[in-house]
């Protein structure tokens, strides 16, 4: 196994942890084995049943029994769907399928100190799984991330700090900051996506061993997006499914790069105006993985759609009335299914799996004043 400049085609050895290429471009990891179904650890109840399929072994693993979320059947203007509850993982996101990976590879390679640039969940989960590896941890935030988020961060004995300017005024931060400390980023460390491969794994065995038709989820840097192409990818090589589902992108209006992109009919990023929106984790300007992304969702059949402030607050409300507390690039989402049903690009006699990525429970405050919540006196 190797890293790979998709561009050059320069290949690294894993053995030395690296974030980018010598070029200065982005990196993936050499395409992998996969498993088949007898290869599944059924005595594991984390991501790491699917160690087979991992490209960390399996005795350096830093977990804490990230995985197995449930997938709950419901309805969803009037379709039947299924919802995948990301947000009940240790840390409230999905980002903790990719920490647990991307972190056992730093440990196991002598990596003992890391730094990453979050809107929120990602820093939170990274801070949690340093201190599960006894790793130091720095995390730079933008100045509005939410004090709940910061909180659980700095609780797990990370240092925090708030960065001025847009989110990707973060990442330009810490990369400046990566010559003197590892930038453990989630968006740039492909082991990442490795990580997130295995929410491909778990639906293929949730689902009877069977793909979905359709996967609905919110893109912001794309690790979702990759992390299924890659896992669902295996699967189709192993002879394990029949054919790709169809991989769906729901971006915020006010901040849709990816979007704009895929409606020019583009594999890069075009100029896009940016504005603040309400689901703070995929307000991403400039994604990593542009190219990849793209590929993936049109390779799948798929597509990118962008929804507006109004319909991610119409999607929170009506997803918290059905019993899901999500925070607002989940409802985004949701929003997103809405105009995919409308349109007819997704059909209701189809199998639909929605993805709810982050718990509201740090955003209490934030969902509070959008739903306008109050308690009546008696």
């Amino acid at each position: 196994m190797n890293f790979v400049d998709p561009v050059s085609g320069a290949t690294y050895p894993i053995d030395t942890p690296r974030w980018r290429s010598d070029s200065g471009g982005y990196l993936n990891l050499a395409q992998g084995a996969g498993l088949k179904r007898a290869d599944i650890d059924t005595n594991c109840h984390s991501v790491w049943r699917y160690a087979k399929a991992i490209a960390v072994d399996v005795r350096h693993a830093v977990t804490m029994g990230e995985g197995g979320t449930p997938l709950l059947g419901g309805e969803w203007q009037g379709t039947s769907i299924r919802f995948k509850l990301e947000f009940m993982m240790p840390t409230g996101s999905f980002k903790d399928r990719g920490m647990t990976v991307m972190v056992s590879y730093l440990k196991s390679r002598g990596i003992n100190e890391v730094l990453e640039d979050s809107s929120g969940n990602a820093g939170a989960s990274l801070s949690a799984y340093a201190a599960a590896a006894g790793m130091r941890c720095r995390i730079l935030v933008p100045e509005t991330a939410s004090y709940p988020k910061i909180a659980q961060i700095a609780a797990c004995g990370a240092d925090v700090f708030t960065i001025r300017g847009t989110r990707q005024d973060v990442a330009d931060t810490a990369m400046r900051m990566s010559s003197e400390i590892f930038y453990a980023s989630h968006n740039w460390v492909p082991f990442f996506a490795e990580g997130t491969k295995t929410l491909a794994y778990e639906l293929w065995e949730q689902l009877g061993f069977k793909a979905p038709d359709n996967v609905v989820v919110p893109l912001g840097y794309g690790s979702n997006v990759a992390g299924c192409e890659r896992g669902f990818g295996e699967l189709l090589r192993n002879g394990e499914i029949t054919r790709m589902p169809r991989i769906f992108g729901v971006q915020a209006a006010n901040c849709a790069p990816y979007f704009n992109a895929y409606q020019a009919g583009v594999d890069h990023l075009i100029p896009t105006t940016i504005t603040p929106t309400i689901a703070e984790g995929i307000a991403s300007s400039k994604p990593t993985r542009v190219v990849e992304a793209l590929k993936a969702v049109r390779d799948s059949g798929g597509g990118i759609v962008a929804v507006s402030e109004d319909e991610i607050v119409a999607a929170l409300g009506t997803l918290a009335r059905k019993g899901f507390y999500v925070e607002s690039t989940s409802a985004a989402a949701a929003a997103g299914l809405t105009q995919l049903l409308a349109s007819g690009a997704i059909k209701p006699n189809e199998s639909t799996v929605l993805v709810l990525t982050g718990t509201g429970l740090k955003a209490s405050e934030k969902i509070g004043e959008l739903l306008k919540l109050q308690a009546r006196e008696i």
